[in-house]
């Protein structure tokens, strides 16, 4: 697998289109920072480590549905392995005027947009979320 990141959003964006309560990925350390990320930000209902059948780390991600409809409407890689994104504190994007949230790989671990430009530190745009 090239892109273990991108995998774990396509699985989220595919669960919530079948309309599943859980989704399950093989688990990493950034896709567990981009997902407390994505609990913070009250994009998901939670996370938590498990095993699969074959003995190795998993993580169960909970879904967060709002009236019937997924509250993650859009979820997209910015970021890809064959062409890196990087900006600084001032250049993120706002998703959808501050609507939505960029997830940012910075030297004080990843953070969204607002809180690299609270701690006024650039990196890499992991994924913007609507």
């Amino acid at each position: 697998m090239n892109d273990p990141l991108g995998d774990m959003l396509t699985r989220i964006r595919n669960a919530q289109m079948r309309g599943k309560s859980t989704v399950s990925t093989p688990a990493s350390k950034l896709r567990a920072w981009v997902l407390d990320v994505l609990l913070d930000e009250g994009y998901i209902r939670g996370y938590e480590k498990t095993t699969d059948e074959n003995g190795h780390a998993a993580i169960e991600i909970s879904l967060k549905y709002y009236e019937g409809a997924p509250v993650i409407r859009e979820i997209k890689r910015v970021s890809k392995p064959g062409r890196r994104v990087y900006m600084g504190a001032q250049e993120i994007p706002e998703v959808r005027q501050g609507l939505g949230v960029s997830i940012v790989s910075t030297p004080k671990g990843v953070m969204s947009d607002a809180a690299a430009r609270h701690a006024n530190v650039g990196g890499e745009v992991l994924c913007t979320v609507f």
